[in-house]
């Protein structure tokens, strides 16, 4: 499988990203290969209380992406408990 287009991926990450440009954060898209996206939050959010949240939003906008498969946070931003959430929420979703 081909690399996700990374415009694509910060396409998708759009109304997050007025949040992380307020607060000097910043999506680091390391690798987009065969459907997984490696990403770290970085700048402000290092350390921010936010962040898991910022993290499940961003989680929950790529894995509706058709081509995604998996989203990991290599900063371990998204505990456990919030992508069993999303996973959850997605699988009712029409």
């Amino acid at each position: 499988m081909a690399e996700i287009d990374r415009a694509k991926i910060l396409a998708s990450v759009g109304p997050i990203q007025a949040v992380l440009d307020a607060h000097e954060g910043e999506v680091n898209v390391v690798s987009t290969t065969d459907g997984i996206i490696s990403i770290s939050l970085e700048g402000g959010c290092t350390g921010c209380s936010a962040t898991p949240t910022t993290a499940m939003q961003i989680y929950y906008s790529l894995m509706k992406l058709e081509e995604v498969i998996d989203v990991i946070f290599l900063n371990g931003e998204l505990p456990e408990y919030m992508r069993a959430f999303i996973d959850d929420k997605l699988k009712i979703e029409p």
